[in-house]
């Protein structure tokens, strides 16, 4: 896959006084799996709705796919999108619903029933097909409407929130089944949750207020030659021999995730040297139950999306 799938320039929609977005441009290569960061209200939700059609802009301009903006008799079959809250036919059976969207999505009746059974496998509701909407749980609801931006094999996907109320097991399941489409389809994933952004997404936007602050390479962004981050068992509570073991370095302790990242500069070498003078340190001390170089996304974002 060549090019961008696609891009938008300068989009500006307002609301009243309020610009939900001001100037947001962002390219997104074909293939990649990008993730949009940001606080609530940056704008992510509006950007998505009007790529997809939903929300006409005030200015600014949307390439999807090389077509232009998103139009039915163009883009059908081609663009999903998974809106954030959207809404499930009650009294409708699971895959009677699924078929639905299916059929839209230009597959035969004999395709939309084969696609179905498989994403009803894929997503672990095999069994809930004869089901309707109403007795499924709020998780499950969830993954049928993750299954239904995949039938047809859209070339480009976009999930707000998809993994939102998901329990710990299927959302492992839900990653992995995402991870699996790199480089076979373009999704755009908005999450609050940067674990999974992380491990998830090839490409990082952030998003404030509107516009796009930065994109990056998740490796770009994270994998810093300058940092090392050692998840520990407890606080380490003599800084200055670890300071001693590699001089010049600073040391910064994240409570919440338990993680000390060391922060040095081109004399003290690269992270592999590194490591091997501070991990004995650290260990005198405490567990050190992982190690990695450069820093988290989170560590990244908490500093205004400037890696160190």
């Amino acid at each position: 896959m060549i090019g961008a799938a696609l891009v938008t320039r300068g989009l500006v929609k307002r609301y009243g006084r309020r610009k939900a977005l001001d100037g947001f441009s962002l390219t997104v290569p074909r293939g990649a799996i990008l993730g949009m960061v940001g606080p609530n209200g940056a704008g992510k939700t509006t950007w998505m709705m009007t790529v997809a059609g939903f929300v006409r802009p005030d200015a600014g301009t949307v390439d999807v796919l090389g077509r232009g903006p998103f139009d039915a008799a163009v883009h059908s079959g081609r663009l999903s999108i998974l809106p954030q809250d959207s809404a499930l036919p009650l009294e409708g059976r699971t895959a009677d619903v699924l078929c639905g969207y299916a059929r839209m999505q230009g597959l035969s009746a004999a395709d939309a029933r084969r696609e179905v059974a498989e994403m009803l496998e894929t997503v672990n509701l095999g069994d809930r097909a004869d089901a309707s909407i109403r007795s499924l749980s709020h998780g499950m609801r969830m993954r049928v409407r993750l299954a239904q931006c995949f039938l047809g094999s859209p070339e480009l996907v976009l999930l707000d929130e998809p993994l939102n109320g998901l329990d710990p097991r299927e959302a492992d399941r839900m990653r992995r089944f995402l991870q699996s489409r790199r480089g076979r389809q373009t999704l755009v994933v908005s999450s609050h949750n940067l674990h999974d952004i992380e491990t998830l997404c090839t490409h990082v936007a952030f998003i404030e207020k509107g516009r796009v602050t930065r994109t990056a390479t998740l490796t770009d962004l994270t994998h810093s030659t300058s940092s090392v981050t050692c998840v520990l068992a407890a606080e380490p509570t003599d800084i200055a021999a670890l300071a001693a073991a590699v001089p010049g370095a600073t040391f910064s302790w994240q409570a919440e995730s338990r993680a000390l990242v060391c922060t040095f500069g081109r004399d003290a070498g690269d992270a592999a040297a590194v490591n091997r003078r501070l991990l004995p340190a650290l260990l005198a001390q405490t567990d050190v139950l992982a190690v990695s170089p450069g820093i988290s996304l989170e560590q990244v974002y908490l500093k205004g999306g400037r890696a160190q």
